[in-house]
This record gives C-alpha cells, sequence and structure tokens, in this order.
C-alpha cells in the first residue's frame, strides 16, 4: 500500500512547479530575495576572509569548509567518509569540529551543495553540537530530514529550502546558489558575495547538456561572475586526471536498455548509489518500456525512493513499484530489484545476497546483475569480493559501461575555470593526486602558480583583494563512528584491533595470598586468536612454567605492587612466544587476590 501511495505522489508531483515548497509541519524559513549587487558593504579595512577546510582533501569525502569574516563564520556542506581497511569495526568517519565549537556564536548556518552521504551525511552528528540553520535545494533538505528523524532532532532544526538563484544574506555573507549538474537533482554551486570579494564553491558539478532532472548547469552565471571579479575558486578536483569530458547521464539509460532487452527470460537487478536519483528514474523507465515490476530493496534505498517521489523529483509510473514481498508472484522476466551494495558493503543488500543472508531475496542461476557504480578508491577489493561470489552463484553480473560519473573530466573544468576567471584558485575533494593535478590544469590556462593554493585540512587561509596567504592552521582530523559512540574509538583503540586482529590474545589468571603474595592456584593462561590451544599443548605448558619463574622471581625480589609483577610477566612471556612462534600477542595480566 505505501508504494501505491508513491506513485500517486509522485504522478501528483510530476506537473508541480518548483518554486514553492510549503508544508506546515516542516520547520522552513521563508528566503527573502536580495537583489545582486556584487558585493557586501560592510567596512573590510584591514580585515581578511578566512578559508578553512576542516575536511575534503587528501581524500574522497568528509567535505566540509568553514569561511570566516570578522564575528560571522558560514560553513559549505557537513559529510562522512567511509572507513579505511585498518579502521577495524567503525562504521563512519565524520570531520573534527572543534575549531566551530570553539566559535560556535559565530556561526551564521551550514550551507549544502547537494544530497549525497559525503556533504550531508555528518550533519545529525554535528548538529548535537552546533544547532545552526541549514540551507539546501528541495530534494537535498528532504534527504537530511530522513536523517534528523532518524536521530530524533527533525523539532530542533531549522531547515531552509532555497533554489537555484536566490540570494540569502547570513551576517555579512550574502549566498548566492547557482544551478549546477551532478549525479543527483538539486546540486548547486555557492558564490559567497563578502566585504573582501566574491568566493565561488563549485559543489560537486559535471556540464551535462541533456540532465535528466531539471536544466543544465547555469553557466551564463558563472561568465557573469568571472566579468565582475571573483576573487577565490574552488572546485571540484575528483575527475581531475580524466582527459575529456564525462558523458551524460542519458548514455547510461541506453546501456539499460540495451542490457533489459537481451535479458527476455532473466530477473534483473540493478545496484547504484541510493542518492543517485537520476539513475533510479532511468531504471524505472527502462523496466516501464519492458514491461517489467520494480521493487526496492535496502533502507537507504527506499527512503530516497520515497522523499524523491514526494518531492517531484522521481516519476514512477502507474502500478509498476510493488513491494519486495510480492515478488514471487512475478516471473523472472517481469521483475526488476534496485538494491543497495555496489560499494560491496558488507552489510548492505547485495552484500548479503550474495552471502546468502538477505531474508527475502537469494540469488538464482541466471540472475542479471548490473553493478551501475565505480568502486569509490579504497572498495576495489570488496566489490570484486561480491561480484565473485555472485558469479559462484551462477548470476551474470555487468559491471562495465553502466555508469558515468557524476564529477567534471579535465575539459569541463578547464571551462570553468576559463569562466570564472579566478584571482586565486583552491583545488578542493579529492586526494592529494587529484588536487596536483587539477592546480596543473589551472597553470596551463595561464595562472600563476603564487596564486594556487593546494591545502591540507586544518589550514587557514587568509585573503583579501589584494593577496592570499596561509597563516596557520586549527585543530582537524577525523572522529570516528562505531555504533552509537561517536569519538570514543582513537588510535589508541584501533592500534590494539589490529594488534588482536592479528596476534590474537592470551589472558594470564594468578591467584595470589593477600599478606605473603603467595600463588594460591594458576597461572591459567586462555588464548584467543593466537593459537588452537588443544594442538599446541607443550607451547601452553612452557608458557606456564615461563609465568611461574617471572612470579618466584618477583616474590624473590619483594616485588609486591600489582602494575610491576604484571609488567614483568608481560615482558618474560613475550619474549618466550616470540622465539618461539616469531608471534606478539596481546597480553592481558589479571591478578586476583584473596
Amino acid at each position: 500500500m505505501r508504494n501505491n501511495k508513491i506513485q500517486k505522489l509522485g504522478q501528483k508531483n510530476q506537473q508541480k512547479t518548483t518554486r514553492k515548497y510549503t508544508h506546515k509541519n516542516r520547520n522552513y524559513k521563508s528566503n527573502k530575495k536580495y537583489k545582486n549587487n556584487g558585493g557586501v558593504h560592510v567596512n573590510s579595512k584591514n580585515k581578511t576572509l578566512k578559508i578553512i577546510p576542516l575536511g575534503g582533501l587528501d581524500q574522497i569525502g568528509k567535505n566540509i569548509t568553514a569561511f570566516e569574516y570578522g564575528n560571522d563564520i558560514i560553513v559549505i556542506d557537513c559529510g562522512i567518509a567511509f572507513p579505511e581497511d585498518d579502521m577495524l569495526g567503525v562504521d563512519l568517519v565524520i570531520p573534527d569540529i572543534t575549531y566551530l565549537k570553539r566559535n560556535r556564536e559565530k556561526i551564521k548556518g551550514i550551507v549544502l551543495t547537494h544530497g549525497h552521504e559525503d556533504h550531508i551525511g555528518a550533519l545529525p552528528y554535528v548538529l548535537r553540537e552546533l544547532n545552526v540553520p541549514i540551507y539546501g535545494t528541495r530534494l537535498t533538505i528532504g534527504l537530511v530530514e530522513n536523517k534528523l528523524r532518524e536521530h530524533n532532532l527533525l523539532n530542533s532544526v531549522s531547515r531552509n529550502c532555497i533554489l537555484p538563484g536566490d540570494i540569502v544574506q547570513l551576517g555579512t555573507f550574502k549566498i548566492e546558489f547557482i544551478r549546477t549538474n551532478h549525479s543527483i537533482a538539486g546540486a548547486v554551486a555557492i558564490a559567497l558575495h563578502t566585504p573582501v570579494g566574491i568566493i565561488v564553491h563549485s559543489g560537486d558539478f559535471k556540464i551535462d547538456y541533456t540532465p535528466i532532472y531539471g536544466k543544465m548547469i547555469d553557466l551564463q552565471r558563472f561568465a557573469e561572475l568571472g566579468k565582475k571579479g571573483v576573487l577565490a575558486f574552488l572546485s571540484d578536483s575528483t575527475n581531475a586526471e580524466r582527459k575529456g569530458y564525462t558523458m551524460s547521464e542519458r548514455t547510461v539509460g541506453t546501456v539499460f536498455d540495451d542490457v533489459f532487452s537481451q535479458s527476455n527470460n532473466q530477473r534483473i537487478m540493478v545496484a547504484t548509489f541510493a542518492s543517485n536519483v537520476d539513475r533510479l528514474q532511468q531504471i524505472f523507465d527502462a523496466a516501464y518500456r519492458h514491461k517489467r515490476k520494480v521493487a526496492v530493496v535496502g533502507r537507504s534505498m527506499v527512503n530516497v525512493v520515497r522523499t524523491a517521489t514526494e518531492l517531484g523529483y522521481l516519476m514512477i509510473p502507474n502500478r509498476i513499484l510493488i513491494e519486495l514481498s510480492e515478488i514471487n508472484r512475478y516471473a523472472d522476466e517481469q521483475l526488476v530489484i534496485i538494491t543497495t551494495g555496489s560499494q560491496g558493503e558488507p552489510m548492505a543488500a547485495l552484500s548479503r545476497m550474495a552471502s546468502s543472508e538477505h531474508r527475502q531475496v537469494e540469488i538464482k542461476p541466471g540472475d542479471k546483475i548490473i553493478l551501475s557504480s565505480t568502486p569509490i578508491p579504497g572498495n576495489e577489493k570488496t566489490v570484486s569480493r561480491v561480484i565473485n561470489e555472485l558469479f559462484r552463484k551462477g548470476a551474470e553480473v555487468i559491471f562495465q559501461d553502466t555508469h558515468v560519473s557524476g564529477h567534471a573530466c579535465q575539459e569541463e573544468l578547464k571551462l570553468l575555470l576559463s569562466l570564472v576567471q579566478p584571482k586565486f584558485f583552491i583545488p578542493v575533494h579529492g586526494e592529494y593526486r587529484h588536487l596536483k593535478k587539477h592546480a596543473e590544469l589551472a597553470k596551463q590556462l595561464g595562472m600563476d602558480s603564487k596564486n594556487i593554493f593546494i591545502l591540507s585540512i586544518g589550514n587557514v587561509l587568509e585573503i583579501n583583494n589584494k593577496e592570499a596567504k596561509v597563516t596557520g592552521n586549527v585543530p582537524s582530523g577525523q572522529v570516528l563512528v562505531d555504533g552509537l559512540g561517536v569519538g570514543d574509538v582513537g588510535n589508541i583503540v584501533l592500534r590494539d584491533r589490529k594488534h588482536l586482529s592479528q596476534d590474537g590474545l592470551l589472558v594470564v589468571v594468578v591467584t595470589l595470598e593477600k599478606q605473603s603474595n603467595t600463588v594460591l592456584s594458576g597461572p591459567d593462561i586462555i588464548s584467543r586468536g593466537f593459537v588452537y590451544v588443544r594442538e599446541s599443548e607443550n607451547l601452553m605448558d612452557n608458557a606456564r612454567k615461563v609465568v611461574q619463574e617471572a612470579l618466584e622471581k618477583c616474590q624473590n625480589d619483594n616485588i609486591t605492587e600489582w602494575s610491576s609483577i604484571k609488567n614483568i610477566i608481560k615482558d618474560a612471556l613475550r619474549e618466550f612466544l616470540w622465539q618461539k612462534t616469531k608471534r606478539s600477542p596481546m597480553i592481558l595480566p589479571i591478578i586476583m587476590e584473596v
């Protein structure tokens, strides 16, 4: 019943204008439009603007940048990064906002460029510490609301819905929103009109002349700003190493049509990013043309489909969307299943299907599975592992030519740079090699290398209409989220987890008499992840003898401090085990007193 409701909402919203967005239960503020006069009239004598990246540099994801002038700070984006392989047990990585918390009274708002996780995912964690208003387009705000609802923050956070072309005054900043193209609808660039000049932040973008939803990027406005004079330009560097142009999103629709037409007797599954609404639209369109029903799998995918349909960004043909529980009523050639897990995430739906752990969907021989994404750097191994498991189950996996990037390649980057004509250039959003290559592109266009800044997170770039220079650093880095714990897992905990995962654990239990420190029982040694005790009895017996000798030494030397006894046990046992096994398990002595 819920999916039928979604379909009706999508059809109802299809003809809606995007000019207004109101809901009696939503805490939206109306945004007054300001006439753009090219600047903000504030006495800027002897003042500089500070640009402070707190994420999004030297990495993919965790995008967040603060802009500070006098007593005003605005923040652009607030995203997460996925944990690296050595971050054992970690769920998410969010930015360190120590500097923002120290200056919370200055923060006027958080401005969002679009609704991808690496730009909005950290908001629920940050807004617990900084209850400031947020600004974004309709779809971006809708996706943020899903997160706030899960974290019980929906009623306490002010959400402001804007449209491309709107200008909002936040303190001394005038924030102008410029329409761009990306792999999600509602993407915008930001022009900050400040007392020292105009700062342009591209957000994630590409130049798509035939976008799935809405109009193409507003190149004219970028050119107008360039003629007026742009002081600094922060630009997306993700695809700076790729030559040429990024293909239009519509080219993927052609591939889907070809695959669907060649799959007459096969069930089709498509794995993609949940927030790639344009991709979802093309899957629904292809399914409709080939007379297939569509079921959606994965909590995040269901949430995005519902939100995008309610807001009119996703148009689902009538009676095509079915509940997952209904798939057994249809033949394989009548079905398309859209799922999460295109990055091989262990808990995502596709990974659980591949390992036969999904409760409702089982991979069958003959299934055709389309991976409509490119692995994020660092995820290649997990994606490859899932593909191999799918092949083992007899599925046909297609992972080439089924995805186009949402980021600009070299020729598009050069085009936008040529239109904006900034005095200073700051490549952002990418690993160091991407930033470096983007800087080289700017040099090719004639920019002076002294006006190009490759920053690191935490750097403070002070800029005015005459010069720019890095003047210091603020606290920055990453905060690890593990379950409900935020920041309670740090380098020491990760080091211990890595140690345990590589070498295992030995627990040494000894009971001592309270007055004389005489050994009453033990030592007992418990092994976890080190050796299989039943096959290593001689090693364990000798290890106990080593501990006994260490305890005798303590007694002979009148050592009674427990900390000293524990250190002597650990040192003696560690040296013995290294000689015998060349391994260094974590050793945990436990002393009980009677």
